[in-house]
């Protein structure tokens, strides 16, 4: 079948709407959407895969993916709708961790190619439950989030986070949580953020889970504990270069199942979008999704 293309017309490197418009053509999509509000490109999915559709593209950044995502997940038809990526947004992700090229016509090609690659999904139950590929993330980066409004990711492109970052530092705070990894025995900790990862990169290319495989039926935990402000200056440094995992401030662990509890309860994201508070329970979905890749 065609595909069904998903555009958001906000996307931060969308140049414009007209000669992006001409470039799609060349995927001679049954039809084109163009979303406008939160939840848009999701309705859409939806629609799509009510029509039969087996190809959905996301022509956007990592939120638009997550709402795409989230319609897939939800179908009963998931494993056979197949996921292809546009990136046009501020971060794009994902799209780094699939290692799929910035240029729009390289992308096309490889998805007229549509070849495919089974991809695990994260679900996460707090109190609603939401799906994401990539990131989540709890505490201080959540706080982070919240700063995000859509107008700084527009005239800060790249650097959006380190604005958002700036913006949050005097809400810094520890959170005392209980962290329990699949059947392991509860830890007790200082939090300053939680991070499950699917996906290696967050905020435009920060490799904050630089070993994360998202096709190996594992996500990456990473804790980052209460220090003093010079540890986590040195830290924030260490997180710019992937160096961080070795870190004492770091604890790092692989796992299937995460429960998570806090005092407060810690703002929660996925793919960078505010979903609620904790507690929260992650769980893998191992190659739930097919997702077109330049791989063979």
């Amino acid at each position: 079948m065609k595909p069904f293309v998903i555009v958001n017309p906000a996307a931060g490197s969308t140049a414009t709407q007209e000669a992006l418009r001409e470039k799609l053509g060349r995927l001679h999509p049954k039809e084109h959407y163009s979303t406008r509000h939160p939840g848009d490109a999701e309705a859409f999915a939806c629609k799509a895969i009510r029509a039969g559709c087996n190809y959905i593209i996301s022509a956007g950044g990592d939120g638009t993916l997550n709402e795409i995502v989230n319609a897939i997940a939800r179908s009963r038809g998931k494993r056979k709708v197949a996921v292809g990526i546009l990136p046009l947004g501020t971060g794009n992700d994902f799209a780094r961790t699939l290692g799929l090229p910035s240029d729009i016509d390289e992308n096309i090609d490889i998805l007229r190619a549509k070849k495919t690659t089974p991809i695990d999904l994260v679900r996460v139950k707090s109190k609603h439950t939401r799906y994401f590929v990539n990131v989540s993330s709890g505490g201080f980066s959540g706080v982070v989030d919240e700063k995000l409004t859509p107008d700084i990711k527009r005239l800060w492109g790249p650097l959006a986070y380190l604005r958002g970052a700036a913006a949050a530092l005097p809400k810094l705070r520890a959170y005392r949580s209980t962290i329990v990894l699949d059947d392991d025995k509860p830890l007790s900790m200082d939090l300053y953020n939680l991070v499950v990862a699917n996906g290696r990169f967050v905020a435009g290319g920060i490799p904050i889970a630089p070993k994360a495989n998202p096709s190996d039926g594992l996500f990456d935990v990473i804790l980052i504990r209460a220090r003093p402000p010079a540890e986590m200056a040195l830290l924030a440094a260490q997180i710019f270069l992937g160096k961080h995992l070795a870190s004492d401030t770091i604890i790092f662990r692989r796992a299937t199942r995460v429960a998570i509890k806090s005092r407060p309860g810690m703002s929660l994201n996925t793919d960078g979008e505010p979903i609620g508070n904790m507690p929260a329970v992650f769980q893998v979905v191992p190659g739930a999704l097919n997702f077109v890749t330049n791989k063979a």
